[in-house]
């Protein structure tokens, strides 16, 4: 498909997690694609995703107005995918979560653009103890009070061959004797595949009646989290104990990891783990928006295969 150059779109966050397959659909929809990222020499790795000169990576900072300004000037599609789990320097959740969408939306909105898209969180609630989720409403509201028009997707815990979770659990079990179960493994989880997550954005662009809404998005299954790990554990062929950690103790060891300059674990992350992470009832869903969920089961030992005991082409236990 050849891109028309009249038909901008501009992400934030493109070359994170999500981003990354926002950028490949909307440049396979023929938009010239503006990528906003801190170092446009790291999303490089994009500009295969569409022709040559359609998908262009973009010094920005969502923390400067000017800067956001000039990103979605002539744009018609804005979506915003910035996002941290754990705050360092000038990154804070304040700084990203809560200030940034409505800077976002007040551009938007000068700029005259169609459509704005932001990603957040299942778990967003201005009365939440973890300022992980306090600031992911906060964000919310700001957004919407510059641009009512926005559409929010708050996914549950995403997963796809580079997320941060089974990934994470898995190269854990290769190396230590056990595995933490924090409150005894019991918080509710209801994993949603990357690619849905961007399909849902895509399909919030051709519905003009999702405008203005809020959309929960979670996959087919819901699972606890010890019924996850012990699902990580059969996929790569391993045996580990599963040990239950009360969350005083995982405090504790979460401000020794909070010392790292990419902690496993912090204490704002235990706070969000005494909470289920699933789809409310009522909420807008993926089945709103004619997409069928894919399941954990038919994506995960793809990727996972790599850390299989004896070596990708060992069989799954």
């Amino acid at each position: 498909m050849v891109a028309d150059e009249r038909k901008v779109a501009m992400v934030f966050g493109g070359s994170g997690f999500v981003g990354r397959y926002m950028v490949k659909r909307l440049a396979q929809r023929g938009y010239v694609v503006r990528v906003g990222v801190r170092d446009p020499d790291r999303a490089t790795f994009l500009k295969p995703m569409g022709n040559l000169g359609q998908i262009v990576p973009m010094a920005a900072s969502v923390r400067d107005e000017t800067s956001v300004a000039a990103l979605v000037a002539g744009a018609e599609v804005v979506i915003n995918c910035v996002g941290i789990l754990y705050e360092t320097g000038s990154q804070t959740f304040q700084a990203l979560h809560a200030e940034a969408p409505g800077r976002i939306g007040r551009a938007a909105a000068a700029a005259g653009v169609r459509h704005v898209v932001h990603v957040s969180a299942i778990g967003a609630d201005a009365a939440s103890p973890s300022v992980y989720a306090r600031t992911k409403a906060e964000g919310e509201a700001a957004l919407r009070a510059a641009f009512p028009a926005a559409v929010v997707l708050r996914p549950s815990i995403v997963f796809g061959p580079e997320d941060n979770f089974f990934n994470q659990f898995a190269a854990l079990a290769r190396v230590l004797p056990a595995l933490p179960m924090f409150g005894g493994g019991t918080t509710r989880f209801q994993p949603v595949y990357v690619g849905d997550v961007a399909d849902a954005a895509m399909a919030c662009l051709d519905r003009a009646e999702t405008a203005g809404k809020t959309f929960e998005l979670g996959g087919p299954k819901v699972y606890t989290f010890r019924e996850i790990l012990e699902f990580i554990l059969r996929t790569t062929g391993r045996k580990r104990f599963l040990v239950s950690i009360p969350y005083s103790v995982g405090a504790v060891q979460a401000r020794l990891f909070e010392l790292l300059p990419k902690p496993l674990l912090t204490r704002d992350q235990l706070l969000l783990l005494q909470r289920d992470n699933v789809v409310s009832p009522g909420a807008l869903t993926l089945a709103d928006l004619g997409i069928t969920p894919k399941a954990v089961e038919a994506i995960v030992p793809t990727y996972l295969a790599r850390f299989r005991r004896g070596g990708p082409r060992a069989p799954a236990a």
